[in-house]
């Protein structure tokens, strides 16, 4: 059995703070508060950082939360070989992913994940945040990225392809661009922190420089101005694939695409043994995305 000093560490972590710790374990703010305190003395290490707004790990807090869920995995593992019963499932899991991304590519899924596996406590945030699994107490994040981060176990499930477009009514406007220079005479989307794109064509890699035609922290802004003539961006294949096929976007110069180092992947804190609420969601993702994702089955070969 774990030492209860232990676990009343990883339920703090868990629920963010010390009052909702203490509610889920029928103990007083005060006593949790003096247990662990208890904890960092007897360590003689600092582990969480206390302030009126939230509580935040120290890097000893970051490596003691992380073994001690791993062991905590092994342990419930253990019981259920020795018992004889199924690794079924069960208990919290907590998922962030990007906002648009969630909404058209997961949340429609959700409820066979919830019909198969009705014992798991499942909570998903969607937020465009580069969210920090510890901090945000997530259990497991999708990252559209071509970097999960340091330190972290990660699945990639799908290449992000993305591509140049632009909405008919532009093209019949300003025209369409036969080469990458012939960009510069046209207005260009895309939001903060999205520009040069970085394209590879036939020749390598390709760097797009220049400005939003309009100024925006929004890529969804970025799309709805796509579509409706306001200029030409470079958008990934979930987020246009349906638009595309309905022609309502077309792609152009499709020689040239972002590149493929940007992947979807899903992202965890590495543990020797997950539980099974985690590896069975993230199979549940790989039977959506892996091989062929969806937003690529339809529209481009």
């Amino acid at each position: 059995m774990m030492d209860p000093d232990h676990e009343l560490f990883v339920t703090v972590v868990d629920e963010g703070g010390l009052a909702a710790a203490g509610r889920r374990l029928h103990i007083s703010p005060a006593m949790m508060s003096k247990r662990l305190a208890r904890l960092e003395e007897r360590l003689g290490a600092k582990l969480v950082h206390r302030t009126t707004r939230r509580l935040a790990l120290t890097s000893a807090g970051e490596r003691l939360h992380a073994d001690l869920r791993g062991i905590l995995a092994a342990l419930d593992d253990a019981e259920r070989r020795v018992s004889g019963a199924s690794a079924v499932a069960s208990g919290p899991l907590r998922i962030t992913a990007p906002t648009s991304f969630g909404r058209m590519h997961l949340a429609p899924y959700l409820q066979h994940f919830i019909d198969a596996h009705p014992k798991v406590d499942l909570t998903v945030d969607l937020s465009d945040d580069f969210a920090d699994l510890i901090e945000s107490r997530a259990d497991l994040a999708i990252r559209i990225t071509a970097d999960p981060g340091p330190g972290l176990t990660a699945r990639r499930l799908a290449t992000n392809r993305r591509i140049l477009c632009a909405a008919p009514a532009y093209l019949a406007q300003h025209g369409t661009p036969q080469t990458i220079a012939d960009l510069k005479a046209h207005r260009l989307l895309a939001a903060e922190g999205q520009m040069p794109w970085r394209l590879v064509g036939p020749k390598g890699p390709v760097a797009v420089e220049g400005r939003s035609h309009v100024r925006t922290n929004s890529s969804e802004l970025v799309r709805e101005l796509t579509l409706a003539g306001g200029g030409i961006a470079l958008r990934s294949l979930w987020d246009i694939s349906e638009t595309l096929g309905q022609g309502k976007v077309r792609q152009i110069l499709p020689d040239y695409e972002g590149s493929a180092d940007v992947g979807l992947f899903a992202v965890r804190l590495p543990q020797h043994n997950p539980p099974a609420a985690m590896t069975s969601f993230i199979e549940f993702l790989v039977t959506l995305y892996v091989p062929t994702p969806p937003w690529e089955r339809i529209v481009l070969p």
